[in-house]
């Protein structure tokens, strides 16, 4: 790591984290792999359902907090599953009393079943009243850089714009409005949704975005434990490959060694 130029820390919220990969918890077989996966990721900041995990709301049940603990992780509930804005911001006041009064949470309000896209008008709903509930709000939303620019001018402490729809693993869909979004940026951009494998991850990374958060491609691959280290080393090449500054890209070929004094 001698050669790794200076690099600003990956701030949330007041609090500097190693680890630039995020994680769900979600679609694991058991909460043993769940746990397994996570700890082979690195991840620091581990994300929740709320309306689908249990973590303390159902007492007697098995608890997620058992096996991800709240004293090795920071633990994100978010919104999932949430259609509303009204439906959200209980959902996230819900969490603040689980979670012993923390506010970081994870804001997506879903617009429909079938495509999980965000619901851009209650997104922005909910984000106004959260905000103002004293909550740090990271939000999932569409790729649009205004809305981006909207939420951030609003107070969300970072924008999340889906690389792909929910649970696709199609990857990296429009990085031309990606890279309009970090242009504008004022608050960190990650990448929520869509990313499938690790050369994914390491795109969204080269592109400049601050961090990435996946679950189902950890979680839905043939070995989630072994994907989940995959993704580790995916984040950090990305973001070394970001710092170092890539080659421009040529129509033609250039020759690696100069043909200068060649013996003719």
């Amino acid at each position: 790591m001698s050669h790794l130029p200076a690099d600003k820390p990956f701030t949330l919220a007041g609090r500097t984290y190693q680890s630039r990969l995020l994680v769900g918890t979600g679609k694991y077989k058991d909460l043993e792999e769940t746990r397994l996966a996570i700890e082979a990721s690195g991840a620091e900041i581990v994300t929740v359902a709320v309306r689908r995990t249990n973590i303390g709301q159902n007492p007697g049940e098995p608890n997620l907090l058992d096996v991800i603990s709240p004293e090795r992780y920071t633990i994100l509930p978010n919104t999932a599953g949430c259609y509303d804005a009204v439906e959200a911001v209980r959902t996230c006041r819900l969490a603040r009393e689980l979670l012993d009064g923390r506010t970081l949470v994870k804001l997506e309000v879903l617009a429909d079943q079938k495509t999980l896209f965000p619901n851009v008008i209650e997104t922005l709903k909910a984000a106004e009243v959260l905000i103002k509930d004293g909550f740090d709000v990271m939000v999932y939303t569409s790729d649009d850089p205004i809305i981006a620019r909207e939420l951030a001018a609003m107070g969300c402490i970072a924008v999340m714009p889906l690389a792909g729809l929910i649970g696709t693993g199609l990857g990296i869909c429009n990085p031309y409005n990606l890279r309009i979004i970090l242009e504008e940026a004022t608050v960190p951009v990650l990448v929520d949704a869509g990313v499938g494998t690790a050369s994914d991850a390491t795109i969204a990374m080269e592109l400049g975005c601050e961090a990435v958060l996946m679950n189902s491609a950890i979680a839905h691959a043939q070995n989630p434990i072994l994907m989940g280290e995959a993704m580790k080393h995916a984040i950090i090449a990305g973001r070394m490959a970001y710092l170092a500054g890539r080659m421009p890209k040529k129509l033609y070929a250039s020759a690696s060694s100069p043909l200068d004094g060649l013996i003719k």
